[in-house]
This record gives C-alpha cells, structure tokens and sequence, in this order.
C-alpha cells in the first residue's frame, strides 16, 4: 500500500510583501546612515571642542598649539573630567605635582588639583610644564620626542635612555626607548600634531 506524504510549502511571497520587506531594509539602511552621520559630527565637534583653551595656553606659553592637542587627544580624547589611576587629572592628565609646581611658578592663589577639571586652568598648566620639559632638551635635534618621553615615563627614563649618541640625537634616543608604551605614545602624538598643524594658530584671526 503507497502513502503519499504532503510535505508543507509555503507560498511565495506576493509582490506586496517583497516591497514591504524592502522598505525595511531601505529604512535600516538610511537609519545607520543617519546614526553614522551624527557621530562623525559628535567626534568632530568633541575634537574641537577645548580649542580656545588650547590656543589660549599655547600663546601664554609660547608653544606649538598643534603639539598641545596632540596631547591633549592622546591623554584624555579631550573629555575634561576624565581621572586616571594614579591622580592624573583633566585634558592633560597632570598628577598634583607637576600642577603643583605650575601653581606655585604662576602664583595661582587657593590652588587645589581638583581645579584642574577646569579646562582652562588645566591646559595652562599642561602647557607650561610641556614648556618646561621641551626647555630641559634644547641641546638635541629636536626636543618634541625628549619631551613627550618625559611627560610619559619621567625624567628618571629619560636619563636611562638619552646615552651617547642618544643624548642629542632623536632618532637614536628612540630607539633606546625600551618601553613600547612610550614609543608607542611619541610616535601617536608626533602624528598627531602633524594633522593639526595648520589648523590652530597663534594669532587671533
């Protein structure tokens, strides 16, 4: 005796559903879009955001505004209220000593760190302790990656890798840089402000 087993087909779609299910498709799509769009514009305006800061330290204390966002971005993606783990505070991750110094060299009255959550007074004293690191190399061919070592790993590491050739050769002094988070660090921030170069200028246009 043949049994016949009726397998269950669904039917094909109707026109109407094909174009339904395309709108929704077409919907998403444009939504992404959308949502993309609005964080590009978000990232580029949270970029922007701490520039008048940014220009005003750099022309107080005489140094390449392009160079100080570089930091800025590197050490906190210019979010004023970020906190590190070991009490560094604001745009440019200060500890209360270098903030200290700073506040003790500019005669800042009632000074406490939690002031540095200000971006203004924190890219002051970012900028004129990135001053002072940029002055202490002036006898190499270029104090950004003495400076920008010093800002990351200390003074101490510094003198550890600045020997010989390295004392005023840059090149060379990166290559003795035997932590990859510092190398790592100068060459982000070095790229860095070779995007911003141009864009932030001293002089008021």
């Amino acid at each position: 005796m043949n049994s016949i087993v009726n397998d269950k087909v669904d039917p094909p779609l109707l026109w109407s559903d094909r174009i339904q299910k395309r709108k929704w498709w077409l919907f998403g799509i444009i939504a992404l879009g959308i949502v993309l769009a609005l964080f590009d514009r978000w990232r580029v305006w949270r970029e922007d955001s701490q520039d008048a800061c940014i220009i005003a330290a750099a022309r107080q204390y005489n140094v390449d505004p392009a160079l100080v966002k570089a930091v800025v971005w590197r050490e906190s993606q210019f979010n004023p209220r970020v906190q590190g783990r070991a009490g560094e505070v604001g745009l440019m991750q200060l500890r209360e000593a270098a903030a200290s110094e700073w506040a003790k060299a500019e005669k800042v009255a009632f000074y406490s760190h939690r002031q540095l959550f200000d971006p203004g007074k924190n890219t002051q004293a970012g900028t004129w302790y990135l001053r002072k690191l940029l002055a202490r190399y002036t006898q190499t061919d270029n104090p950004i990656p003495y400076a920008l070592a010093d800002y990351n790993a200390g003074r101490t590491h510094v003198l550890r890798w600045n020997k010989g050739a390295a004392a005023t050769n840059s090149a060379v002094f990166l290559t003795q840089i035997d932590f990859p988070g510092t190398r790592k660090y100068i060459a982000e921030i070095m790229a860095r402000r070779e995007k911003y170069r141009g864009k932030l200028k001293l002089t008021d246009t």
